[in-house]
């Protein structure tokens, strides 16, 4: 049983030897590294775009819970940098290059950038971004589930927080308007997350369990 096992290592050794400018990804990598990058791309520009709707909104916050929404915004967006910084640390792992050219920016990103004219706006808004980018995140993670362990790992990471960042909104929210949605029987952070999904740019979870390609849309 030694016997083979360091066989085994041998050949490792060897494969490890080959093709060395590819960095982590190795024969064995079962993905498709440019489709993994290209979506990863999209996972990072949505993370700037969150940074920077947060970061006005820190800002722009005023009120009777202008104070106490400044500081979850602040903190928001100081984790969507992190989030981001972890994306292009992953691209680049598999050999691709962190997108961070601010032309296109919007186009690529599953999140938009609103402002919101109220707190109660800001605070909707992102709301529903985190709604978009649970749902993507959790596309994404049973597309690489079946092929790349760490990227699902990474992602899984990312998602519980964004999850965490959705609670605390929602609270927020009913702190700053605690009879959102009443007037129509409807919450607005559903009505407008269905709206942010019908301009996704992410591929359709049929063709990434495929490992087609993806198509981009551009967003409205």
């Amino acid at each position: 049983m030694a016997g083979e096992f360091l066989s085994d290592v041998e050949a490792i050794r060897e494969r490890a030897r080959k093709h060395i400018e590819q960095g982590a990804v190795i024969e064995q990598y079962q993905g498709d590294p440019h489709q993994a990058c290209d979506l990863l791309n999209t996972a990072l520009a949505s993370e700037i775009v969150c940074v920077l709707r947060y970061r006005h909104h820190y800002y722009m916050a005023s009120g009777l819970h202008g104070e106490s929404a400044a500081k979850e915004f602040l903190e928001h967006a100081n984790d969507e940098q992190r989030h981001a910084d972890r994306l292009a640390v992953r691209i680049k792992q598999l050999g691709g290059a962190p997108n961070l050219n601010p032309e296109g920016l919007q186009t690529r990103s599953v999140s938009q950038y609103a402002e919101g004219e109220s707190l109660a706006d800001m605070i909707r808004e992102d709301l529903v971004a985190e709604r978009v980018v649970i749902e993507v995140y959790g596309e994404m993670i049973r597309y690489f589930g079946f092929h790349d362990n760490t990227t699902r790992e990474l992602l899984e990471e990312l998602l519980q927080e964004e999850e965490q960042h959705a609670e605390e909104m929602s609270d927020l929210l009913f702190l700053v308007n605690p009879r959102t949605g009443e007037a129509e029987g409807v919450d607005p952070a559903t009505r407008a997350t269905e709206r942010y999904i019908s301009g996704s740019t992410l591929p359709a979870p049929k063709d990434l369990e495929k490992g087609k390609s993806p198509e981009r849309k551009k967003v409205a």
